[in-house]
Parts: structure tokens; sequence; C-alpha cells
């Protein structure tokens, strides 16, 4: 930095003004920075520009204009994706959104900043297939290989967008990759394989995918979060006590090892020191996405609302791009039986995601609760439909298909109502007494009082360990 300074090299080479805003972050000296950096991104290099397209499209000229060109706008993409830091750091997060575009519609090698962009959640689903379809891929590569280039560097580019969208198109892109490219057991690729899965709520396959990863390579810590978090969904204590246990002793540096320990600890139920070590990855990393979830999820799990709520928003706030955090400020209103600010977060979220099956679950719910039976079971259908179509696991969705009978039941459409009661005892691990309440409702209302009685001796059957809520009649609590 001195060098550079004494030399005057900052003004008039803007490589040397990268080099030296690179400087200052690493010292965390953030004004400075930005001072050298300019808050101004060059928005006229940006593709689609007339600018832009003038200087991409000079054949002739000195080879010292091009390489001068090709040197510069590489830099310039360079520098916005370090301004877009800069905001991040400051807690600007649509300026800094705002950069790490420019960064990548000036360049679109600019990985960073597209990786940015993707990892903590800046764009909504819709917004990220769009914005990968205004990038400029067609120039890439030297003339004879731009197809080729373009082609491979934008399926690179797919595989990174969120699986909740155009999964099809994800499948084409790593199937073509893994076959053309061999790059089949590339980890990025893998873990974009395990993040569709966990989705799909196919934990154990995911789990192996993620095992895979950490065998051939432990510091690769992007992997942890959803290896985690399948441990975690699988109820495989033994393994997250090994896993902790060792992060601790061999990565104590990184946010993620915390982040095990409190998920170890959550799955536990081990309340406090899970919020303990959620909030001490939090502090490490306060960008750390996981770890913020994970510290609000600690106080839903005691039916501390208004902290879980709280912590929530702090998530909202900080990842804009997702819809989950909006999605769980939902449940937990209503879980309060705030029906109306449910519905405000759960259209919140559904505005980032349409495609979210659990989302679309808790729609219905509110509809149901508001006395919208008919648009309650569209969104119950609708979620059952997506998750039958990404393949998910069947078992996953029990509740929903509960809910959709109960929904019918309220409708009259009895049978409808009992085909998907049968469908969910036939579930494993489904003895819910609810459920065969409401088949005897079912069969009562429809006047087979004989189907009646053996569907509520079934219910005392299970009387003992799970009491219904029954109010007039109305079977309450299935559908929260």
């Amino acid at each position: 930095m001195s060098f550079l300074t004494r030399n005057d090299l900052i003004s008039r080479s803007t490589s040397c003004r990268y080099l030296a805003a690179r400087c200052l972050i690493k010292q965390s000296k953030y004004d400075e920075a930005l001072a050298i950096l300019g808050e101004k991104n060059p928005s006229h290099l940006a593709f689609g520009t007339p600018q832009a397209a003038r200087q991409r499209g000079k054949k002739s000229g000195s080879s010292k204009d091009r390489d001068e060109y090709g040197s510069n706008i590489k830099f310039e993409a360079a520098m916005c994706y370090l301004r877009g830091l800069v905001f991040a750091k400051q807690n600007a997060f649509d300026k800094a959104k705002d950069c790490y575009k420019q960064a990548v519609l000036i360049d679109v090698k600019c990985f960073e900043a597209f990786d940015q962009l993707m990892k903590n959640a800046l764009m909504s689903p819709d917004e990220e297939w769009a914005f990968l379809e205004s990038l400029d891929f067609q120039n890439l590569g030297a003339d004879g290989e731009q197809g080729q280039e373009a082609q491979f560097v934008k399926m690179l580019y797919t595989t990174r967008l969120s699986k909740y969208k155009n999964p099809t198109a994800f499948n084409q892109a790593t199937e073509t990759l893994g076959a053309s490219y061999n790059l089949a057991q590339n980890a990025d690729l893998i873990i974009s394989k395990s993040e569709l899965l966990f989705t799909q709520c196919r934990f154990k396959e995911c789990l192996t995918l993620c095992e895979g990863i950490i065998k051939d390579d432990s510091y690769n810590f992007a992997v942890y979060p959803l290896y985690l978090a399948c441990l975690h969904e699988l109820n495989m204590k033994n393994k997250l006590f090994l896993v902790s246990h060792d992060m601790a002793d061999n990565y104590p540096e990184e946010p993620v090892t915390w982040l095990a320990v409190g998920i170890y600890y959550l799955t536990t139920g081990k309340i406090a020191e899970a919020r303990r070590f959620f909030s001490k990855a939090s502090m490490m990393d306060p960008h750390f996405g996981p770890a913020w979830i994970g510290f609000a999820h600690t106080f839903a799990a005691e039916g501390e609302h208004d902290q879980a709520i709280s912590a929530y928003s702090t998530a909202a706030r900080l990842f804009q791009g997702t819809h989950l955090p909006q999605l769980f400020l939902g449940m937990q209103h209503l879980q309060l039986n705030n029906v109306t600010l449910a519905d405000e977060y759960l259209n919140t979220a559904f505005a980032l995601c349409k495609s979210d099956p659990l989302l679309l679950n808790e729609l219905g719910v509110v509809f149901y609760h508001k006395d919208a039976l008919k648009e309650s079971v569209q969104l119950f259908t609708k979620a059952l439909q997506i998750a039958d179509d990404i393949d998910s696991n069947p078992k996953a969705w029990v509740a929903t298909k509960a809910n959709l009978g109960h929904a019918y039941r309220r409708l009259d459409m009895f049978e409808k109502a009992l085909e998907c009661f049968s469908e969910v005892t036939r579930t494993a691990d489904s003895n819910d007494p609810q459920v065969y309440s409401a088949v005897g409702l079912c069969h009562l209302q429809a006047g087979r009082p004989f189907e009646a009685i053996v569907s509520l001796h079934e219910v005392g059957l299970f009387y003992r360990v799970s009491r219904c809520k029954i109010n007039n009649g109305e079977i309450l609590g299935s559908c929260y």
C-alpha cells in the first residue's frame, strides 16, 4: 500500500487502484477503501448499454487499445465487486446487491460477484433466473469457440441458482457438465445436486453426497451447513456429536464449527446451549445465514414466539432474497393465532418463491382458518402436486394430505376427504388420533353411523398417548 501511494500509482492505474482498495478491505478500513473506489459504479460499461456495445464490437484499432480496454473492463468489474463487499460490511445490502450485479454485467466472468449474489440470497428465485438471461455469455472465448465457452459458463452459473425454480434446467445443466465436461465428481457441482435433494426432502441421498465431498476434502466448509442440516433432519445425534467435536478440535476459527455444535445441542433438546453457539457463530460472521436461522429456531422450539419473531426478522433483513425467514415469521404468527399477520408474511414469502410446497401448505392453512375452504383446497393440492413433480419424499407431506382431507370434510366432500385420510393412515408412523376422529366425523355426517363407530374406536386406541383437541365437534390443531 505504501509503495502504491508513494509512486502515485493509485490515480494512474486501474489495476493499482483495485489492489489498493483490496489491501484496505483486508485491513477492515472500509471507509478508506470506498474513498479510493468511489461510490458510483461504471454502469455505462454494463452489457446492453450503447457504450458497452461499441467497445465490445470493436474489431479494428491497435492491439494496445484492445489490450488496455480488456484489462480495464476486468478491473472495473472487480472494483464493483469490492464496492459490494464494502457496502455489505456496512449493512447497505441494496447497494451491495447493485454493485455485484453491475460487476457481472460488466464482466460475466466476475464469478466472485455472482457467488456473493447467490450465497447471500440477495435475489429472489425469479430475479436470479431473469438475471442469468441478461448476462453477456455470447462474447466469451475466441472466434469459433464462443458458443462452447458461453454454454459452459452459463451451465455453471445455472447450477448455482435457486433449486425451487426450474429443476429441469438444473438437471440438464448438471448432466451435460458431468458427461461432456467430465465434471461429475466436481465438489461444487455435487453441492448443487445436494441442495436440490434437500429441497426435495430426500435427506438420506443428500447426506450421502455431502459425506462423499467431506471424505475427499474436509476443508470444504461450504458443504457443512447442508450436511449438518441433513444430520439434524435424520435425528443422527451420535454422528452430530462426533462431527461437532472433531470440528471444535480442528477448526475452532470457522463459524460453521459452532454452527455444528449448536445443531447438535438443538437436536438433543438442549436449547439454551444451542442458542449460545448459534450466537457465537453469527458473531464470528454476521452474514452467516444458517446461524441466524438456527438462533431463531431455538426460540421457536421453546415457544418464545416474540423472541423468535425478532430473530427471524433480523434474518429477513439480512437475507432479503430468500423466502425462508418470511415463511418462518408467518408460521410463528399462525401459532399465535395472528392469522392476518401470518397472511401478510406468507404472501411476502410467496412473492419471493412460488414453488415451495411448505409455503403453499402454510398459505392453505391461513385460508382454512379464514373459512376460505375452496382456496385452501387449491393451495394444498398445488403443494402436493409440486412435491410430486420434484420427486420429493411423500412422507414429508403427510400433514399436507391430512390438511386437504380436513378442508374437503368441511366442504361436505366426504368421499374425497376419506380418500385423503386413507392415504394418510396407510403411511408409516401416521397413527394420529385426529385423523381417525376426522374419518369418524366424515362417516357420521355422511349417514354411516357404524363406520363412524369403528373409526372412533380407533381413536380410543391412541387416546392414552395423544389427546385430540375438540371444540364443538371441530377438530383443531391438525392444520397448524
